[in-house]
């Protein structure tokens, strides 16, 4: 009986001592602890005795300084979102757009935004865009050679690589500008660093490198459209295209140019047509395994300076004279030259 006594009475003043740590640990941490004092690398506080850390210490004085209304944080009703300074905001905004596009430079910038936006669109496109930057770079000498033949060619090709071989990364302005470039080079004297340049200068961001990689999907693209054709058929192709180049290369020679070796225009005007007669039979010698890698504009420029030496004035068709008209080098037309001396023998032997 004794023994329980005593355990009663312990069990008594513990309870009561948890009672008693309760209550002081509910007042320690309803605590604002105010009264602090600085120990060596902590804080006490004097009222509850709870010993802070440095940076708990910052945290109830910052939030002692600052006043309560300006901790709360209340979310403004979804009916005052547009308010009369959004409104004000977007009316000043449309007023200076308005006031901008006065300005002829500036107007000039937004026009050739709104045309690049136009590319976009999917196959089913009016071809209005692309038609528009055809006729810019006309302005600007590139691509007179587009005739309407070779403007549906280009469009057809177009809007079938877009319905079927686009892919959403791809960059259909330069797809486009490949397009264009694969039509005219054969028979333009325009270097790509000026049809680069000039598509720079229309807006378009464009360099070589893009470039031949667009014509090189534009290639694959055509092979996989177009029917394999025959040797035959592909040597009287490129044959044509040198015609072609030739045709044009020697009407670009002015009558001015060569004026002291003719008593007339006819005369000159005679004399290209027997070229292009020359040309023809020359040609007609030339197997296909011979051109078939050859660079068509340089070799065109080596016909006609070969084609020049076979009349008995070698002194017409100078290679100064072709290089200035045909933009390529007198390097390069003397190795055409010589790779014709190999395929024919030489110009003087050449029966006419």
């Amino acid at each position: 009986m004794f023994f329980l006594q005593i355990n009663y009475i312990q069990l008594t003043k513990i309870n009561d001592f948890l009672k008693d740590k309760k209550k002081f640990t509910t007042a320690r941490s309803i605590c604002p602890h105010k009264n602090v004092k600085r120990g060596k690398g902590h804080y006490h506080c004097q009222d509850c005795g709870k010993r802070l850390s440095i940076k708990e210490y910052y945290k109830f004085k910052k939030t002692e300084d600052v006043p309560l209304e300006q901790n709360l944080h209340f979310e403004k009703p979804s009916s005052d979102f547009y308010s009369e300074s959004q409104i004000d905001y977007e009316r000043k905004i449309r007023i200076g757009d308005s006031k901008a596009l006065q300005d002829p430079v500036i107007k000039e910038k937004y026009e050739r935004l709104k045309t690049l936006e136009k590319w976009f669109r999917d196959y089913e496109s009016d071809f209005t865009a692309q038609k528009k930057t055809i006729d810019l770079l006309k302005s600007h000498g590139i691509g007179l050679t587009i005739d309407n033949v070779k403007y549906r060619e280009i469009r057809e090709l177009y809007l079938r690589y877009n319905k079927n071989h686009r892919h959403n990364y791809q960059n259909m302005v330069i797809i486009f500008l490949a397009i264009i470039w694969l039509e005219i080079k054969d028979t333009t004297n325009i270097r790509i660093d000026e049809f680069i340049k000039v598509s720079k200068d229309l807006g378009h961001k464009i360099n070589k490198k893009m470039i031949s990689n667009a014509m090189l999907k534009v290639k694959l693209t055509k092979r996989m459209l177009q029917e394999k054709k025959s040797i035959p058929e592909l040597e009287k192709d490129i044959k044509e295209k040198i015609k072609v180049v030739f045709q044009k290369d020697v009407n670009s020679i002015p009558y001015e140019e060569v004026k002291q070796f003719f008593e007339n225009v006819s005369d000159f005007e005679k004399k290209k047509i027997s070229m292009q007669l020359v040309a023809d039979k020359i040609l007609n010698q030339i197997s296909y395994k011979q051109i078939q890698s050859l660079n068509y504009k340089a070799f065109v420029a080596g016909l006609i300076y070969y084609i020049g030496q076979i009349f008995e004035n070698r002194k017409i068709f100078t290679q100064s004279l072709i290089e200035k008209y045909t933009k390529f080098s007198s390097t390069t037309i003397r190795k055409k030259y010589h790779t014709l001396r190999e395929f024919i023998g030489e110009p003087q032997e050449f029966q006419l």
